[in-house]
């Protein structure tokens, strides 16, 4: 009796169990996050990715904006993989082109971090998310990319159309990509599905000027804002493994631009085929199995990561509206003229 078990015990492991689904706890606090492998299902270490990552050529960390499990992660995998290549460059969306120089300033010891903030127009929650991660570069004198388009020219771009950047003088076309309006029919369809809630076309339904037609000039001049600031970010991370060859760049951006391989990733791989990129997409915790959690999300990312939803911003439908009124009246008080 005591072999057959020792035998039955042994055909489970050499067979990798795969009928026992994987019981993992939830995230235990808003700071935690479960990195899962999704071709297996298994947790990783922040050390055991890092190890499997350093000889990628960029790194691309989605996020959640504000969330400390996302910025955690972000400032914990910085610092593993520059243990093991200390040649790294930190891109971010969360500073925008026109602000390099500002970002450098800062970085070179030139200015203070309350004037770094003001000048180079710094999100709003960057103490409580970001510094960490640019201290590290700046203590280790690592380059730091403005990575995201000017807020400006997005703007305006949702306003007026893609016309809107012939206007501009010869030193802010400077900043733009080439052809800012790439993109792909899949991240078309992901676009136009989260804006309206449609499915968008069918898959094999064809083009973008079937798309082009389907859309609102309001929602096609949205979806111009958005593929300009993909395109920006994946030129000033081809310019940034041209700069600095044989450094690992690592990028932060909010998962929308990179999550499914879509967005800035897929726009990277059409300008820059030969570099090797890895997404780590975020997913928020449900009361579902980490199996089924896994299968429903495993194509979002080469790796995910597990966090605890965010409290809801409102109860009161009421005051949400109001306040949505708000922001959008507060973001059209900025001119194009």
């Amino acid at each position: 009796m005591k072999h057959t078990v020792v035998a039955f015990t042994m055909l489970l492991i050499l067979s990798g169990c795969t009928a026992m689904p994987h019981t993992f706890s939830a995230p235990e606090s808003q700071y935690d996050a479960i990195v899962i492998d999704p071709v297996d299902g298994m947790p990783v270490t922040i050390e055991q990715l890092a190890q499997r990552l350093q000889t990628r050529d960029v790194v691309i960390v989605g996020e959640y904006h504000g969330h400390h499990g996302s910025h955690l992660l972000q400032a914990q995998l910085q610092r593993a993989l520059f243990r093991l290549n200390p040649a790294q460059v930190l891109s971010m969306e969360q500073f925008n082109a026109d602000h390099q120089q500002e970002l450098t300033r800062y970085l070179d010891g030139k200015t203070g971090e309350t004037e770094m903030i003001e000048d180079a127009e710094a999100w709003d929650n960057y103490r409580a998310s970001y510094r960490p991660l640019v201290e590290f570069a700046r203590t280790h004198r690592l380059p730091v990319i403005a990575a995201n388009a000017p807020s400006r020219m997005v703007r305006c771009v949702g306003r007026k159309g893609p016309d809107y950047l012939q206007s501009l003088p010869p030193e802010r076309k400077a900043l733009l990509p080439d052809q800012p309006f790439m993109d792909t029919e899949s991240y078309r369809e992901k676009f136009i599905a989260a804006i309206t809630g449609s499915h968008g076309t069918r898959h094999g339904d064809t083009g973008a000027e079937d798309e082009d037609d389907r859309m609102s000039p309001r929602i096609l001049n949205s979806y111009r804002a958005q593929l300009l600031r993909d395109n920006t970010m994946a030129s000033r991370i081809i310019a940034a493994a041209q700069t600095h060859p044989n450094s690992q760049i690592l990028h932060l951006t909010g998962t929308f631009h990179s999550e499914d391989g879509l967005g800035t990733v897929a726009l990277l791989k059409q300008r820059a085929p030969e570099l090797r990129i890895t997404v780590i997409s975020p997913q928020f915790w449900t009361d579902q199995s980490l199996d089924e959690q896994v299968t429903s999300n495993r194509f979002k990312g080469d790796y995910l990561y597990f966090i605890r939803p965010l409290p809801d911003e409102f109860i009161d439908e009421e005051r949400e509206r109001k306040a949505m009124m708000e922001r959008f009246r507060n973001a059209s008080d900025n001119s194009c003229d």
